[in-house]
């Protein structure tokens, strides 16, 4: 065996019993083998994070499938390479009767026009198109593409199996090297590749490399960092991390807990997040999630975003945490955010409802005549620079739209209104 090949190619999977944590997919009940088992394939894209085994999983289905396979990496392949594929398909396809696969690694790197050179050859049976993905596929891939394609989701190792593949990939590489290593403890390796497969596997083969010749047959975590001499946060800002983290910024700010948002404010920083698109979303919770039970919150957010843009990194990060500490340590209402809402759908189902004639502008003589703004009371004209009208058409004359929060602040103003508005609302 040539010993050149990588540790990871030679443990590569060859059937679907190898395969590593995509039981869903690859089990008895799963749905990759009761397509294979029925011979039913269809165009597919797989979706998951690094090292998940998505472009295994394709060369599988390719040599159990009797299927010629091609594959292009969207990073160096153009729109004259996939018409070049295609074209080389069709011929395949004619002596075999079977459709090859085209495999594309990183699909979504693929700009509109160049996806949309595949809809033809899909729609025509000239090939399969199995696409792999790290970004969700419902933000990066055309919907026409996504239309005729079945997505499958390959889930991120579970620690257990991480493991599992480290006790594999040793035994490998004890056999071929004639060595007797163990891995006393997994932590430092697993942290180190993220829950990629391929990764760990390459962890594995350069730290013991490290220590053939030596004395050393246990290896532990600090061997391990000793070789590696770092440790890699997972998070991918352009793609399901992006979105999943600042999910979890938000909630932790909105549900009240300082602790959840410098954690995941942190993970963003040191994953590399804009600093503009963190500050961004801190303005809208500012104004979604605590509103008028402190509006400050709102000066503050938008001083953030102002300041960072002067400041940049490093220093961002203190400013970032400040902002994110104090909103959420503030009280919280989101009535203007139910508010808008409520009208939004009111709108909707209302329809385009007169203006009262007496909130109408009336700029020339024949809207006067008509008595546009005939009836219009102005508020500073009377005591307390207030007077009972109506603001709303008509037919919804009484309608509710705004609700105080559950704060004193809010609560106590409402009360007020309501006092000067007689209770209608």
């Amino acid at each position: 065996m040539n010993q050149n090949i990588p540790l990871a190619e030679k443990l590569r999977p060859k059937t679907l019993n190898d395969v590593l944590g995509q039981e869903h997919l690859t089990g008895e009940k799963g749905t990759i083998r009761k397509m294979l088992q029925n011979n039913s394939l269809n165009s597919l894209i797989f979706w998951g994070p690094p090292g998940t085994g998505k472009t295994t999983l394709a060369e599988i289905i390719s040599e159990q499938s009797g299927r010629k396979f091609y594959k292009l990496s969207a990073v160096s392949s153009g729109v004259k390479d996939v018409r070049d594929v295609i074209e080389d398909a069709k011929k395949q396809n004619l002596f075999s009767g079977k459709s090859p696969i085209l495999f594309i690694d990183e699909i979504h790197r693929f700009n509109k026009s160049q996806q949309d050179s595949l809809l033809h050859a899909v729609e025509k049976g000239w090939i399969v198109l199995i696409g792999a993905t790290t970004e969700n596929p419902s933000f990066e891939v055309v919907s026409a593409l996504l239309s005729r394609s079945q997505v499958y989701v390959l889930k991120a190792l579970s620690y257990e199996k991480l493991e599992e593949l480290i006790d594999i990939a040793l035994e490998r590489f004890n056999q071929d090297e004639g060595t007797n290593f163990k891995v006393t403890e997994k932590e430092a390796m697993i942290q180190y590749s993220g829950g990629d497969a391929r990764k760990l596997i390459n962890s594995v083969e350069l730290v013991l490399n490290q220590y053939i010749g030596s004395s050393k047959s246990d290896i532990t975590n600090d061997d391990v960092l000793e070789v590696l001499q770092e440790t890699m946060a997972l998070y991918d800002k352009n793609g399901e991390q992006h979105y999943d983290i600042i999910s979890a910024f938000i909630k932790s700010m909105r549900g009240s807990d300082p602790n959840g948002a410098v954690y995941w404010l942190a993970r963003m920083l040191a994953g590399g997040e804009d600093i503009k698109f963190i500050a961004r979303r801190m303005l809208i919770l500012a104004s979604e999630d605590i509103g008028l039970a402190n509006p400050n919150a709102l000066v503050m957010a938008n001083n953030c975003f102002q300041a960072v843009n002067v400041i940049g990194n490093p220093e961002a990060r203190i400013i970032l945490s400040e902002t994110a500490v104090y909103l959420a340590v503030s009280p919280k209402s989101n009535s203007t955010y139910m508010a808008i809402n409520e009208a939004l759908a009111l709108v909707k189902k209302t329809g385009n409802l007169p203006v009262p004639l007496h909130l109408r502008n009336a700029p020339t003589k024949l809207m006067k005549d008509l008595d546009y703004g005939k009836e219009y009371k102005y508020a500073h004209s009377y005591e307390g620079n207030f007077v009972d009208q109506d603001f709303l058409p008509d037919e919804i004359r009484d309608v509710k739209l705004y609700e105080p929060g559950n704060n004193a602040t809010e609560k106590k103003i409402y009360e007020e209104l309501k006092k000067k508005w007689n209770d209608r609302y």
